[in-house]
């Protein structure tokens, strides 16, 4: 298939390259033009601006969106939906809020382009281990698109298959699934990353408390000084916490066990937050999940080691920067 990639950054140029190593056709822009230049290095067909892209792309035209949710993705659809046609496809791939989604695929259904919410994770290493993938969207229009979602998505891979599932339509197992209608492709993902939240401050927090067991507080025969990346490395292997979360950590401490290059001061994305609203909206009660996030909060004041693991897994995984001093 055909597809026009905009926005080069961490997992827009993977996400690129992923299609074309898998036979795709990709026409791709970003504001920045050597990272237009590299892509086109590998054989991408570039673009020197949105328009100039729908000229290279052939009817009806497929754009994803890999930009910052808020303002520069509102910007970049609306600026699509100017000159796109009947047919055309707008796919918003980052971390756009839910009910922003459900009002665009109605303003532009009007004009009879179809808009299609991917919730995307795998973060940096996407390229090589495949993205997880929640969509939504119209069913026909995301048939359509499945080449596309099929080829960025991880595969059934040598993850044991689960006992007892018997499903006609095996989409999960190859790592994607379509969630349902527009908005609700971001609504899942919404929720895996206020999960995640959770799992990583659960972590961060033992770590914290394995690493502290040294305190002068506490009476000589109580103390040990533990080795932190040991215990991650083994905890890896056989534990029932075993995760891609501990790999990472696992690194981080393998790399720096004080962890001296992270501040503490963890960031959060806006996802933690619109969990947490629609948990109200539900009256559902997530008191870890609002924890995880008050915590983040929380480190932009006073910072623990606790604080500097969360930054570590949040680099690890998805080359997340921290907050400036």
């Amino acid at each position: 298939m055909q597809i026009g990639i905009i926005g080069l950054g961490r997992m827009g140029a993977n996400i690129a390259r992923r299609l074309t190593r898998g036979g795709h056709q990709c026409v791709v822009w970003d504001r920045k033009p050597e990272a237009v230049e590299s892509l086109a290095k590998e054989g991408m067909t570039g673009a020197s601006s949105p328009e100039d892209m729908a000229g290279a792309l052939a009817s009806p035209r497929v754009f994803w969106i890999m930009l910052p949710a808020g303002d520069p993705t509102e910007a970049m659809v609306q600026q699509i939906a100017a000159f796109a046609q009947p047919g055309d496809v707008i796919i918003d791939g980052g971390n756009t809020f839910y009910k922003d989604d459900i009002r665009r695929a109605k303003e532009l259904g009007e004009k009879q382009i179809q808009y299609v919410d991917v919730g995307t994770s795998g973060g940096v290493w996407g390229l090589e281990r495949g993205y997880c993938m929640m969509i939504g969207g119209e069913t026909e229009t995301v048939r359509n698109l499945d080449p596309i979602f099929d080829c960025l998505a991880p595969g059934l891979g040598t993850i044991e298959r689960t006992r007892a599932r018997h499903a006609e339509d095996d989409r999960a197992e190859r790592g994607y699934i379509h969630a349902g209608a527009a908005g609700s492709g971001h609504f899942v993902k919404m929720v895996h990353n206020g999960i995640e939240y959770g799992l990583m401050q659960a972590y961060a927090e033992g770590f914290d408390v394995l690493k502290t067991k040294n305190s002068p507080l506490l009476p000589d025969d109580e103390r040990y000084e533990l080795n932190l990346t040991d215990i991650a490395e083994v905890w890896r292997r056989g534990s029932v916490i075993s995760s891609w979360l501990l790999d990472l950590t696992a690194e981080a401490l393998a790399g720096d066990h004080d962890l001296s290059k992270f501040s503490g001061k963890v960031a959060d994305s806006g996802e933690g937050r619109w969990t947490i609203h629609a948990a109200m909206e539900e009256a559902v009660p997530v008191y870890v999940l609002s924890a995880a996030l008050y915590a983040r909060y929380r480190s932009r004041e006073e910072n623990s080691y606790a604080d500097k693991l969360l930054s570590a897994m949040r680099f690890g995984f998805g080359g997340h920067v921290e907050i400036p001093q």
